[in-house]
């Protein structure tokens, strides 16, 4: 306000003079303001995602086991006795023994202990290497500013791939 109670709009001191005045009172407008935010989608650029394949040779080292089995023919050649057991099959150190019956025909029948087939098991370990071709992917991120220019950036690898 400007000095003794008019309003500093002129416009406002006219409305408030066109008013017709009771018992000495003066009537002044009282204006407002308003704000409205509004929001809307402005493109600053684009990004373009695309994946590149890289062919990485690595030696792998793994130890492998194998086993081997030697089959020895044992010749016995021992007659059981009338009502002696059969020989069961059974392991002694390390080695399965089987033993192999058979009948033979004399003026009267014997069983025969023939021959004991030992199987022996070896194991052996070796240490292997073997080029192999790994592949692996990476992200490729270009942002392309609204003028069209492209700037490219590489992802770099996960914490996964840089430990392998």
């Amino acid at each position: 306000m400007s000095g003794a109670g008019e309003p500093e709009d002129p416009g406002a001191a006219r409305e408030a003079s066109a008013e017709p005045a009771d018992h000495g009172e003066r009537l002044i407008p009282v204006v407002e303001e308003r704000a409205r935010i509004e929001t809307h989608a402005v493109e600053t650029g684009r990004v373009r995602v695309s994946t590149r394949t890289e062919t990485v040779e690595q030696l792998l080292r793994e130890h492998l086991r194998s086993d081997a089995v030697s089959v020895t023919r044992v010749p016995i050649g021992r007659t059981l006795a009338e009502g002696e057991a059969v020989p069961a099959m059974r392991e002694e150190g390390g080695v399965t023994i089987i033993p192999i019956l058979e009948e033979i025909l004399v003026v009267e029948k014997r069983l025969v202990l023939k021959e004991e087939v030992h199987i022996r098991q070896t194991s052996a370990d070796e240490v292997v290497e073997v080029p192999v071709s790994l592949r692996r992917q990476r992200a490729v991120v270009e942002r392309v500013d609204p003028e069209g220019h492209a700037s490219e950036q590489t992802v770099p690898p996960s914490a996964q791939e840089t430990s392998s």
